[in-house]
């Protein structure tokens, strides 16, 4: 469902971002409402609304931020950070510029991880329309001053972090209080909104027909310079399937790519039982012959699992079952004998 509308450049991610207009199919803004939301992204213009504060800090609740950083190997990935509340700015405000190189933030980064908005990137309005659960944000002059290879990296960057936020679906970025119409380096098409759909760490499994294919976003393992375990996310492009869940829960079971530097979370043996979805809840049956009752399962996986499921599912909750059995304990000893929610925040790493 990832939608890119303009082809520029021969290579990988022109042929990527074909496939993914091929098979979009999704319910994105047309020109018409992409118009309508051309007003200069200032707090005093008629039809947009500024988040309040209770609404915007939601995100950074107990002084958590969740941004998503370039990490040693060139993979986006979302760190929680704990930060210090401003009640004088927004918390995505805050998150963007906790994003910029060489920031006042920069020490708060973890090893292993940098920033990957342009070194003097200011963030010069935030605006919310509340109706399209969109956010528009103007970005000063050096936003423009980037490298080729980390366009896309940028603009996921951008879109993961926000639409994070409760509420915010869809991105539009501005510069000195223009909207952009494309990226300026290597034309990224923007002319409409971003949303996650645009996917994240894109790349294509063996064998796959670009025509004929579709994206799921699954969460592998990697490790920072100090060996702590984190999940990076990657949406991969696969065989065309009319059942998401199940086909993302294949590949996460798969594992990485061979040319990958991720790890995988499952080991090959194990076979998707079934996945349904009933009341916003996805039950995941995960079959497993070498399972013993009472045998603790790696946290690893299950909130791999969990992270995968919910974000191709766009459900909030997960009930896992191995074997049919609810009795599922992970190796942090907590049972999952209830369905769960996603997690608030991913990868809560400490400096």
């Amino acid at each position: 469902m990832v939608h890119y509308q303009q082809i520029r450049k021969a290579g990988f991610i022109t042929f990527m971002s074909l496939t993914l207009l091929a098979t979009a199919g999704c319910g994105i803004f047309s020109k018409q409402a992409a118009q309508e939301i051309d007003p200069p992204p200032a707090e005093s213009q008629g039809g947009t609304s500024a988040i309040d504060d209770g609404q915007a800090m939601q995100q950074g609740e107990g002084s958590q931020m969740t941004v998503y950083l370039k990490d040693r190997n060139n993979y986006i990935a979302p760190v929680t950070l704990q930060v210090a509340v401003d009640e004088n700015r927004k918390a995505e405000q805050l998150a963007l510029e906790m994003m910029v190189d060489s920031s006042e933030y920069a020490n708060q980064l973890p090893e292993g991880f940098q920033a990957i908005l342009p070194k003097g990137t200011q963030v010069k309005g935030f605006n919310y329309v509340k109706d399209q659960k969109l956010a528009i944000v103007d970005l000063s002059a050096s936003f423009t001053d980037y490298s080729l290879q980390d366009e896309r990296r940028i603009v996921e960057a951008i879109t993961w972090t926000l639409t994070g936020f409760p509420d915010i679906e869809r991105v539009v970025l501005w510069n000195e209080g223009e909207k952009l119409r494309e990226m300026p380096v290597d034309g990224f098409p923007l002319d409409e909104p971003l949303t996650r759909k645009i996917g994240i760490n894109l790349e294509k499994a063996d064998g796959v027909d670009f025509s004929r294919s579709m994206p799921v976003t699954l969460y592998f393992s990697s490790v920072t310079p100090d060996d702590l375990q984190y999940y990076v996310p990657v949406t991969r492009l696969v065989d065309r399937s009319e059942d998401v869940a199940k086909t993302a829960m294949q590949q996460l079971i798969a594992g990485p790519l061979h040319h990958s530097s991720l790890t995988g979370v499952m080991t090959p043996d194990i076979e998707v039982r079934s996945i349904a979805i009933e009341d916003d809840i996805v039950t995941v049956d995960l079959l497993d012959d070498s399972h013993q009752a009472g045998q603790k399962t790696p946290a690893e996986m299950i909130q791999a699992v969990i992270l995968s499921i919910t974000e191709n599912t766009g459900t909030d909750k997960v009930q896992i079952q191995m074997n049919g059995q609810t009795d599922v304990t992970d190796t942090n000893n907590r049972a999952y004998d209830q369905p769960v929610n996603r997690p608030d925040y991913v990868n809560p790493l400490k400096l």
